[in-house]
């Protein structure tokens, strides 16, 4: 029987999907055969994927921003919204080892705005140069009533298809390096980052109303501010510290499905578990938000990072040369747990019932 939230929602819905498209996908993988483009990573633990040119791999991925798009047409602001887009796919390329180098993006409008696609290219650019990172090209395509949104402005979707450079000679990170007694190092990530947005905007409809962005929340900014928090983007900082000769067994991109679902992705290789006994402490707004939709602890973590960005697992000899190679770059970072040797996430939860969860299934 599947677990179900307090909306109705069937937890493990997105990972069965998400498997029906692999596995679709997968039956093309033969058709490059010995070709130049083959496809390396074959399994579906993987946040992005690897093809073979000759002695050269090159990594590519796809992702978008999701409704997280509403927030900023109800603020009247997007030239934070280009962060989001780098960071989920230049962050998924690095939790595979691979160096973002490009991103093509393509923007679904109803009608067009060129103040609008002006502050979304100016901040997609702000994104890539933080990113090391070129804009490719992209598309704009005009789909009318096919795109809806909140308010009188031009109303899109945004999603990015991005590459990168696996250098020859290093060995991709698949989760089958991870062995039982590797520290579970947290970067900390600010807002919401860019998954969870259907629930909370329920959340504070329900509770608020039709304008509930420009309510008042917690630590001094109205819930419009709060969830419009623009994304960190880990990835060069992390590739510079897989150059730095840090040994790093695994990354895990923290973004929809929270911990469970992105740290059981990369363990199933090993077939490994893991126990997070210290999780970062979370953003007052998240309390507020479990409170007003009587949200279960498991949901909780299950529904969004919870200020967990990225998960770095490596030994425990390599963890302090990994904390001062990131706090040099100015990421908050702490280690949170360790990896076990039985299957299953078990999380030291900071939600309002406390406790521990066990989650038995292991990511998408």
């Amino acid at each position: 029987m599947e677990v179900t939230s307090h909306l109705g929602q069937d937890l493990d819905l997105g990972n069965r999907c998400s498997r029906l498209a692999f596995n679709w996908a997968k039956r093309s993988f033969p058709v490059r055969g010995e070709l130049e483009g083959q496809v390396v990573l074959t399994e579906s633990g993987s946040f992005a994927n690897l093809l073979q040119f000759g002695n050269v791999r090159i990594g590519i991925t796809s992702d978008g921003i999701g409704t997280k798009i509403e927030v900023a047409e109800r603020c009247g602001r997007y030239d934070t919204l280009g962060f989001d887009l780098v960071a989920m796919v230049a962050d998924d390329l690095i939790a595979n080892g691979i160096e973002p180098t490009g991103i093509s993006n393509i923007l679904d409008v109803d009608r067009l705005c060129e103040t609008t696609v002006d502050a979304l290219m100016g901040g997609l650019y702000g994104a890539a140069l933080a990113a090391r990172m070129a804009v490719t090209g992209g598309e704009i395509a005009e789909l009318g009533g096919r795109i809806g949104g909140y308010g009188d402005g031009m109303h899109f979707n945004w999603c990015a298809t991005a590459v990168g450079y696996f250098p020859e000679g290093r060995e991709s990170l698949t989760g089958l390096q991870i062995a039982a007694g590797d520290v579970v190092l947290a970067l900390r990530s600010p807002g919401l980052r860019s998954n969870g947005f259907s629930l909370a905007r329920q959340i504070l409809a329900r509770r608020l109303g039709d304008s509930w962005h420009a309510v008042a929340g917690p630590e001094g900014k109205t819930w419009g501010e709060i969830l419009l928090t623009p994304s960190l983007i880990y990835a060069p900082h992390l590739y510079d510290l897989l150059k730095s000769g840090v040994d790093v067994h695994g990354f895990a991109h923290v973004t929809g499905g929270g911990i469970p679902d992105n740290l059981g992705r990369i363990l199933r290789a090993s077939g490994c578990g893991a126990t997070i006994g210290d999780t970062l402490p979370p953003e007052d707004f998240f309390l507020v938000l479990q409170e007003w939709g009587g949200i279960p602890d498991r949901l909780l973590y299950h529904s969004w990072n919870m200020n967990h960005g990225m998960l770095v697992i490596l030994p425990e000899a390599a963890l302090n040369g990994a904390s001062r190679f990131l706090a040099d770059a100015g990421f908050d970072s702490r280690a949170i747990g360790r990896i076990t040797s039985s299957p299953g996430i078990v999380i030291a939860s900071r939600g309002r019932e406390g406790g521990e969860i066990r989650y038995e299934r292991s990511g998408k």
